[in-house]
């Protein structure tokens, strides 16, 4: 324990921010008390550190080095400071810098940019608190170097994160390896060396113009101009107590959409999500609000953003569900936009992640279409070649690749607003979309089971099992084959993953969540009619359940 009370003064005395010192001067003093809780606590905080990878940072906030705060974030800024000056020597590189409405994202944000100011780095911080999207247009729109956005995006409350990205050839990309392990190195050698606050900072930053998101709004706008049937639309919009409000209305209105009727309680930015357990659409409950005020305004559509705007869900009404409203998945909307854009393309391919739906290759395969299936995650799928389009079932796409590389939930809402109303035009609904996509493709049905843990080792425990013994049956289908992404598969770069193929075609994707702790299991079928597809997902379901248990 005296090697984690000793880090934990070392920390004191270089932290700058009076909540954490305050709350880490506590947790001392019950140490000292033999309070073996506190103990536990403090070996928790500083046993490790937050890894820095592919996702940057992420984690809960708080004193210690296995948690998100000032010191840390000092450490990753005069880290990757330092990455940005080894890769031009003889330049200064430039980094945008955005946050978004979480607890300390402004504060981090700014101490970033004094840190690579103080580096000799032209650094620009964000007129204000904005969307992740704004920030990954920015990286382009300035012809920026870098970029890092201080979001935990869809996380607890407690959390806060520091996703990074990269210009040049990287096009305002999110970092993939070995860039990642080349910045995690630098911020090792900061966080070595001791003490952060005798870090070079500057006030000689630079704010953003507005300019820059009146040029975001513009683009974006222009993805779905209004059609004539979006004319009298009564629709439900909620930002679920994040930032894309501002951002999504005047996109709204360049784009000629009618306003919707917002979630009051949810559409101004409040870090704490006061009226969700966790603000994440795809959650149970989350969108509740925003069914209970669609009823009361009998609205015909349902569009929500995640805190940082760069997810979007779609909900729909539908007697038979539950209080009267569907919630599509992140498949059913992300073939939808597939298909609105392969309809349109000339040319070029169509990308999503190996775990989303296999429906979208054969979007593809019809209008003649290159396709790509990728690592999970955006860093991935914005660089797939000649990308027209591309989506992931984690309720991200990327429907205008020439403007922001990441996925984009305004975007995406704008354009799925411009699907709903050229059918609304015709005297269609997007169920009827949903059919006729069924009629022309096949049915595609998938589902996700997702166990959150408290300890990780769990999954790893899980992902080791399957890899020992691999299942020779989920329920009652066998296994035809299984393909360990660990080893490299379909010219695939390595990845925690595991990929079963059953004898009947469907298919079962094992992986730990790269953001959370949680294993998620993706289950994908296709059948000849709707109810074929239902019964032989909810077969698969039970078979994975089982097989979980057994592994559990």
């Amino acid at each position: 324990m005296s090697e984690f009370v000793a880090a934990a003064r070392a920390w004191l005395a270089q932290d700058p921010d009076a909540t954490t010192r305050e709350e880490l001067t506590s947790l001392l003093s019950r140490v000292d008390e033999g309070d073996a809780e506190a103990a536990a606590d403090l070996q928790d905080r500083f046993a490790t550190r937050l890894a820095f990878g592919t996702a940057g940072l992420r984690g809960t906030l708080g004193a210690g080095s296995n948690r998100m705060n000032r010191v840390l974030v000092a450490q990753a800024a005069a880290g990757f400071a330092a990455y940005l000056r080894e890769k031009q020597p003889e330049g200064t590189p430039t980094v945008v810098v955005g946050y978004d409405g979480r607890r300390n994202s402004d504060v981090f944000a700014r101490d970033s940019v004094e840190i690579f100011a103080g580096a000799g780095l032209r650094a620009i911080l964000l007129p204000r608190m904005l969307p992740t999207p704004v920030l990954a247009f920015a990286v382009r729109h300035l012809g920026a170097d870098a970029g890092v956005m201080v979001t935990a995006s869809h996380n607890p409350p407690d959390d806060n994160g520091y996703k990074v990205y990269l210009g040049g050839a990287d096009d305002g990309a999110q970092i993939v390896s070995p860039a990642d392990a080349e910045i995690a190195a630098h911020i090792q050698r900061v966080a070595d060396a001791g003490d952060v606050t005798i870090l070079p900072r500057s006030v000689g930053y630079e704010n953003a113009p507005e300019s820059l998101v009146e040029a975001y709004v513009a683009a974006t706008a222009a993805v779905a101009p209004a059609p004539a049937g979006a004319e009298g639309l009564r629709w439900v919009y909620t930002a679920m107590h994040g930032v894309g409000w501002e951002t999504v209305s005047s996109v709204l209105a360049a784009a000629g959409y009618p306003a919707p009727v917002v979630v009051e309680a949810q559409i101004e930015p409040d870090g704490r999500f006061p009226t969700v357990a966790f603000p994440n659409p795809e959650e149970p409950g989350a969108m509740d609000l925003a069914f209970e005020t669609a009823r009361s305004v009998d609205a015909e559509l349902v569009i929500a953003n995640d805190p940082d705007a760069d997810r979007l869900a779609v909900a729909l009404p539908d007697a038979e569900a539950e209080g009267g409203w569907r919630r599509l998945t992140g498949n059913e909307i992300g073939l939808l936009l597939g298909w609105r854009a392969a309809r349109s393309a000339s040319g070029g391919s169509l990308a999503c992640s190996l775990v989303s739906s296999p429906g979208l290759q054969v979007v593809a395969e019809h209008y003649g279409l290159d396709f790509h299936a990728t690592l999970t995650g955006f860093k991935w799928i914005s660089r797939a070649p000649g990308l027209i389009y591309g989506f992931e079932e984690a309720l991200g796409y990327l429907v205008n690749p020439d403007t922001v590389r990441d996925k984009d939930g305004i975007s995406a809402a704008v354009a799925f607003l411009g699907l709903a109303t050229a059918a609304r035009a015709e005297g269609r609904t997007v169920a009827d979309l949903l059919l006729e996509f069924r009629d022309t493709f096949g049915a595609f049905a998938s589902d996700q089971i997702s166990v959150r843990v408290t300890d990780l080792s769990e999954i790893g425990g899980i992902m080791a099992s399957l890899r020992a013994q691999p299942p020779a049956a989920v329920g009652e289908v066998a296994v035809s084959k299984v393909d360990d992404l660990l080893q490299g598969v379909d010219g695939l770069p390595p990845g925690d993953v595991l990929r079963i193929w059953l004898e009947d075609g469907s298919r079962l994707i094992v992986r730990p969540s790269g953001t959370e702790p949680k294993l998620k299991l993706y289950l994908d079928v296709r059948g000849s009619t709707a109810k074929k597809a239902r019964r032989r997902l909810d077969a698969l379901r039970a078979g994975a359940e089982d097989l979980l248990a057994s592994l559990r």
